[in-house]
């Protein structure tokens, strides 16, 4: 008897005692980046890599604060201690790879030119010498440009929405950036005068796999991310997300 209720005190004990408290991870984001991260008309913080990004922590079961960033301050605030994720569309460059550990990854793509319709069907480097390319600074399509097209002007500006700004303005002939982006761009009112051009890049500067930054020396938040990634491919969350945003697979 005596030792039943003992049993039975320490279970009332131990269940008295306050849960867990879930992990807290803080995830940037850019935010400036349509379908996949934007402010929609609400303010809400959305996109393709915001719903990746809590889908993830789901799976992690971690509780996540998401924020917006400026692209340019993304790998410093991991590096700094401020973030503990960069969700954010980002390729693996080895100058980043320097800096961050990256994820495997979690969409593929490809990046293309986008100018009024009909204008230039052929974008090699002699045909767009003399013109004004425009695309976000510090991206790969940046380090493309400038090695690959230099008798173009190039102009960089400070995210790929500003290029886009550019070339419904008037001060940029094209913009390069990814197909995906510039399909939300071309599908609304802003982009009916433009359309792709040429055809998708082939180009080993042009890497086209998306993953996780990941503060260098965490590793067992990495491999966390990883099987997180996994997880939601097999339970149907990815799929899910990815219907919402585009109609294609983007994995």
């Amino acid at each position: 008897m005596w030792n039943t209720a003992l049993l039975f005190a320490c279970a009332l004990l131990v269940a008295a005692l306050p849960a867990r408290a879930a992990e807290r991870l803080v995830v940037a984001t850019e935010g400036t980046y349509p379908p996949f991260s934007y402010h929609d008309q609400e303010g809400r913080l959305t996109g393709f890599d915001v719903d990746i990004a809590e889908a993830l922590c789901r799976a992690m079961q971690a509780e996540c604060e998401l924020v917006a960033a400026p692209w340019d301050s993304l790998l410093d605030g991991l590096e700094q201690g401020r973030f503990d994720l960069v969700v954010a569309s980002m390729a693996a460059t080895p100058e980043r790879q320097a800096r961050a550990d990256f994820s495997d990854h979690y969409y593929r793509t490809h990046s293309m030119f986008a100018g009024p319709a009909g204008r230039y069907p052929r974008v090699s480097p002699d045909d767009l010498a003399g013109l004004r390319l425009a695309t976000g600074a510090d991206t790969i399509q940046a380090a493309f440009l400038q090695r690959r097209y230099p008798r173009s002007r190039i102009l960089l500006a400070r995210d790929q929405q500003e290029a886009l700004r550019w070339l419904e303005q008037g001060q940029a002939d094209l913009v390069l950036s990814d197909t995906i982006n510039l399909l939300s761009f071309l599908q609304s009112p802003a982009g009916v005068a433009f359309d792709y051009a040429g055809e998708p890049l082939a180009d080993n500067m042009l890497q086209s796999e998306a993953r996780i930054a990941v503060a260098k020396g965490r590793r067992t938040l990495l491999a966390r991310v990883n099987r997180a990634i996994v997880t939601i491919r097999l339970n149907g969350s990815y799929d899910q997300i990815n219907r919402r945003y585009i109609p294609f697979s983007l994995y």
